[in-house]
């Protein structure tokens, strides 16, 4: 059974930094390109970072330059995202979500698979 189990998630101060798992289970993650996506309350999911099978990574949203870096880990079949310099809008469930082919897509609908989430709060 293909499973990817998202953790790190919480509540950080405005500036402060968290980073994220993405784990997985049943299935080897180093084949497959890795999104992280979020939702906001009442806004529709964005995608966030993307990295491919070979470590390329790519930028979806504007608002996370220099400050979330993707990466991955294929020995502990896992990817990370390390969010910096955190700010209230960056409150989101985030998501991360496996891409059945190598290069990463800007289109949410050919990832197959997909994590429960994980909860960011950015508060003081």
């Amino acid at each position: 059974q293909f499973q990817l189990v998202e953790s790190g998630g919480g509540l950080v101060p405005p500036g402060g930094s968290l980073r994220l798992s993405c784990a997985a289970s049943g299935f080897t993650l180093e084949y497959f390109a890795i999104g992280w996506f979020r939702q906001a309350p009442g806004k529709e999911r964005e995608g966030v970072q993307c990295i491919s099978n070979s470590g390329a990574g790519t930028t979806y949203s504007e608002s996370v330059k220099g400050r979330f870096t993707i990466s991955r880990d294929n020995a502990k079949n896992t990817v990370y995202l390390q969010m910096n310099s955190l700010k209230p809008a960056d409150t989101a469930v985030y998501y991360c979500a496996a891409l059945p082919v190598g290069s990463c897509s800007g289109e949410q609908y050919r990832f197959d698979y997909w994590g429960q989430g994980t909860q960011v709060t950015v508060s003081s």
